[in-house]
């Protein structure tokens, strides 16, 4: 199934908002979490922590999966295709796993550390604050440089697709009339 124009185009524009906008709450996830470790106040590490767990309570989700879908279908209903090029498919796993790691990774820290230090309790341990953020900051910094690049080449299902295309122009070439 090939996507039309306008449709492809309106799924890119989704694709880019929703990644564009995973990033930006990485950026502010990483902050508030620089924020909770180095402050001296209990009250700052609380607030900041506590505003971690709106983030990624609420927006790191959807943003994941909606980045998730529309690379998704992007992938399948345009040339690039999802196992044709090594960029695409390098992405896709990916977004899959950063996704899976904010579920059950990132997700759940932030909410613990939300609990703790809402009981008065210090960052039982301050990495676990931070290394998700910096972890996916990396990840998508990653994602973003291999979509411009598209660097690699074809995957050996690309390059198969590739040669039975050029035999199907060939073919067809070969029975028009010159």
């Amino acid at each position: 199934m090939k996507l039309n124009r306008p449709t492809r185009r309106a799924t890119l524009v989704v694709h880019v908002t929703a990644a564009a906008g995973w990033l930006g709450l990485t950026l502010a996830l990483l902050a508030l979490a620089l924020t909770a470790v180095t402050t001296g106040s209990a009250a700052a590490t609380e607030a900041s922590v506590r505003s971690m767990k709106v983030f990624a309570g609420w927006l790191i989700i959807p943003l994941a999966l909606l980045t998730l879908l529309s690379g998704l279908v992007l992938s399948l209903g345009t040339p690039w295709g999802l196992a044709r090029h090594r960029w695409v498919y390098t992405k896709f796993w990916l977004t899959l796993a950063t996704t899976a790691a904010s579920v059950f990774a990132l997700r759940p820290g932030v909410t613990d550390a939300a609990a703790a230090s809402a009981a008065g309790e210090a960052l039982a341990n301050p990495t676990d604050v931070i290394a998700g953020p910096i972890v996916s900051l990396v990840a998508y910094l990653f994602m973003t440089a291999v979509s411009v690049l598209k660097p690699w080449g074809l995957t050996k299902r690309g390059r198969k697709h590739r040669a039975a295309s050029r035999k199907a122009v060939d073919a067809t070439a070969v029975r028009q009339p010159a």
